[in-house]
This record gives structure tokens, C-alpha cells and sequence, in this order.
């Protein structure tokens, strides 16, 4: 390329430069200004709260509202039960996910063309429009009212992973299966020898998105477990609404509290959902 027609495309790319990191800086404020105004909420009392502007600073610095939060809030309580929900749900998902990938995968049937056809007329459904069915269903088998109604949900209507898996076994060679097959091995050992392992980027993908889906989740828990001693991180709040007004500066704190669990899994797993987004994504 001549050096003049270089020279002429100078503006071009300072302005794309521009306006790349423009956009990167204006999506960062769309994250962090709701946090920041949660965070001077929470520390803010009812008077205050309701009459300052939201990025005011607190006169007084209200630390009892993450105590009311907590206690009355029965933060701990929402914490244990969510921890039991997610471990439960997310171990079901990665086993009959990465078993329901494994033989869609590698087993070319008619059958499995059916459920994947299957699989895909199921999303074009909006969930909300089967609740009364699902509830129904759930009713008459006693799962409301307790955990088993929301594990079960997770783990059954959890088709996206299963996608999900599959992309990744596209990508582990089926001569691995054939040479274990020739050794003898019958195909639950290459699932669980083989298979599993190599997925471990993809599991991380899956955790990431169901821990935290299912802790941002209020619908669930809030129609299948009512109750006050099943309430999970997502309700345990709702408390504090009434017919009368809401103790907003009592739920900020509370969200407060409920954001680090999240932002501690994320820091600790985000280079696994790294890596796996970057190999998934190309097949070879």
C-alpha cells in the first residue's frame, strides 16, 4: 500500500478508535453506575434515601441496614438453601447433560434426529406459557413446597448446555472412542475415562452461566417454595416490600450482600469461561 493512501487512512482509524473505546467506556458506566448507586443506598437511612439524589453521599453512614439485612432478612438462610438449589441442580445438569450430548453426538440415529428436532421445537415455546401445566405437574407428585420442584426444573428444561456439549465434542476426535473400543473398554468407561475430562472447559462454560442463573432467579423459588424457611437468596429479600412501601435502603444492602458470593465465583472461574468460549468456538 503507498504511503499516501496510508496517510489518507489515519482519520478513518482514529475515528473507529475513538468510538471503539467510547463505547467501551460508556458500556463499563451502564455496569458500574447501578452498583454504585445500590452501594450509597445502602449505606443511607429512610429520611435520607428518599429525599437525596441517588449519587449523593450519605451524611451519616448507616452500617445497621446490612445487619437488618442479614438478620431479619434471613440472608444466611437464602445463602444455604440457594448453595444446596445450585450444587444439586448444576451437579444433575453436568451429568445427564453431558450424557445426553455424548450419545446425540456420537451415535447417529433417527431417533436422536428426532429428540434434537425435538430439543429445538421446545425453545421456540416461551416458558412462562407451560407454568400451569409444569405447576400442575408438580403439584400432583407433592414437589411443592419443597427443593425437589425447583432441581428438578433446573435440571430437565436445561437444553442450552446440552447444545452447548455437544460443540465441545465436536471437537474430540472419535478415534479416541474407536481406540478405547479395541481395548476393550465398553462405552460408559469412555464416557467417564474419557469423554468427562475433556469437557472440562465446557463444564466450567455450563457452571458459570447455571450458578448464575439460578441465583438471579426469583420466579421459581417464589411460585414453588413460598415459605419463608425455603426462601433463597432471590426472595429472602421480598420481605422487606409491603403494601405500603418498600425499605429500599434495607434492599440495597441485601443486594450488597448477595453480589459478593457471585463476584467471588466469577473472579475465581472467569479464565476457565474464557478458554472455554475461545475453544469452543472453532472446529476443526
Amino acid at each position: 500500500m503507498p504511503a499516501e493512501t496510508k496517510k489518507n487512512l489515519y482519520p478513518v482509524r482514529s475515528v473507529f478508535t475513538f468510538l471503539k473505546y467510547a463505547i467501551l467506556v460508556f458500556a463499563c458506566l451502564i455496569v458500574f453506575i447501578p452498583l454504585v448507586v445500590v452501594f450509597l443506598g445502602s449505606l443511607k437511612n429512610n429520611t435520607e434515601f428518599l429525599s437525596s439524589n441517588v449519587f449523593a453521599l450519605p451524611s451519616k453512614i448507616e452500617w445497621s441496614n446490612y445487619k437488618t439485612a442479614f438478620i431479619d432478612g434471613k440472608v444466611l438462610l437464602g445463602l444455604k438453601n440457594t448453595t444446596i438449589i445450585t450444587v444439586i441442580s448444576c451437579a444433575g445438569t453436568i451429568i445427564t447433560g453431558t450424557m445426553t450430548a455424548y450419545v446425540l453426538q456420537r451415535f447417529k440415529t433417527t431417533l436422536g434426529k428426532v429428540v434434537k428436532a425435538a430439543f429445538l421445537l421446545a425453545t421456540l415455546f416461551p416458558s412462562i406459557s407451560m407454568q400451569v401445566t409444569v405447576y400442575r405437574m408438580m403439584n400432583h407428585f407433592g414437589f411443592v413446597g419443597t427443593m425437589a420442584a425447583p432441581i428438578i426444573l433446573y435440571v430437565g428444561t436445561d437444553i442450552i448446555s446440552i447444545y452447548i456439549f455437544m460443540q465441545f465434542l465436536d471437537n474430540i476426535s472419535y478415534s479416541l472412542d474407536e481406540s478405547a473400543l479395541l481395548d476393550g473398554a465398553n462405552y460408559f468407561t469412555i464416557y467417564f475415562r474419557i469423554i468427562l475430562p475433556l469437557l472440562k472447559p465446557a463444564i466450567a462454560t455450563v457452571l458459570i452461566i447455571k450458578v448464575i442463573g439460578i441465583y438471579n432467579d426469583f420466579y421459581t423459588p417464589q411460585l414453588y417454595m413460598p415459605s419463608e424457611e425455603l426462601s433463597v437468596v432471590s426472595t429472602s429479600l421480598y420481605r422487606f416490600m409491603g403494601p405500603y412501601g418498600a425499605k429500599w435502603e434495607i434492599i440495597f444492602a441485601g443486594i450488597v450482600i448477595c453480589i459478593i458470593p457471585t463476584l467471588i465465583i466469577f473472579l475465581s472461574l472467569q479464565k476457565y469461561i474464557y478458554a472455554g468460549l475461545v475453544n469452543g468456538s472453532v472446529k476443526e
